[in-house]
């Protein structure tokens, strides 16, 4: 039998009244806003399930919107959140709907910009402020946020994961988890991190292959 830990009994410190429908809608938003970026004008949550159904009394609306903007679970102003989000310009909107066959607390946000196409992030918050994303883009994945991230999207060719994973292990980084998906001739690589990275080791990432997306994900966890 495992040991648990205090946090993960007692669930995360956090604004909202449940740690599935706000903590964790929270750090779905705010992972996403890491992966996309932040110059979008607009956000579409499509809510499946039980996101779908409660959204708006458990605050997971407030919550959502607050991560895409950078907050944390914790920070106050998730209460506030359309307020601050009307008083910036951006817009929003959510749509319950029907995502097919995945988790219960199910959100895909689709982001909106003005001089590029849509991009879209899809995950799930499974309890206890945890969260699982699975789609970025049209890309099945799997990744909890639940330690630093690194994702790449390039054109398979043979060498390039030895040649990442070499700039990891000379630069002190260990590799916990990876994960390659193969889509034609499109890669996707996944890597997890024991601790924190140097974000200066993803510029030296860039200069080694010409990367169609190249991002790296803090742990998403409340600071």
């Amino acid at each position: 039998m495992r040991d648990f830990s205090l946090k993960e009994i007692l669930g995360p410190i956090m604004i909202g009244p449940s740690s599935s429908h706000t903590a964790g809608a929270c750090r779905l938003g705010k992972i996403a806003r890491n992966i996309v970026g932040a110059n979008f004008t607009s956000v579409t949550f499509l809510l499946h399930g039980s996101f779908a159904k409660t959204y708006h009394g458990h605050g997971t609306d407030k919550a959502l919107l607050a991560g895409v903007m950078g907050f944390s679970p914790s920070d106050e102003r998730i209460r506030d959140s359309f307020e601050i989000a009307d008083k910036i310009g951006l817009k929003y909107e959510f749509i319950p709907t029907d995502l097919g066959y995945c988790h219960p607390n199910t959100v895909k946000m689709i982001f909106h910009f003005n001089d590029k196409p849509d991009f879209y992030v899809q995950g799930s918050s499974i309890g206890g402020g945890n969260i699982i994303i699975t789609d970025i883009n049209g890309t099945d994945i799997t990744f909890t946020g639940e330690r630093p991230t690194v994702i790449a999207k390039y054109q398979d060719k043979k060498g390039i994961i030895s040649r990442i994973t070499s700039l990891f292990a000379i630069s002190g980084f260990n590799i916990a988890n990876m994960n390659v998906i193969r889509n034609g001739k499109q890669a996707t690589l996944i890597c997890e991190f024991d601790s924190d990275i140097d974000p200066a080791v993803i510029d030296d990432m860039v200069r080694l292959y010409d990367f169609d997306f190249v991002k790296f994900i803090d742990h998403g966890k409340d600071d």
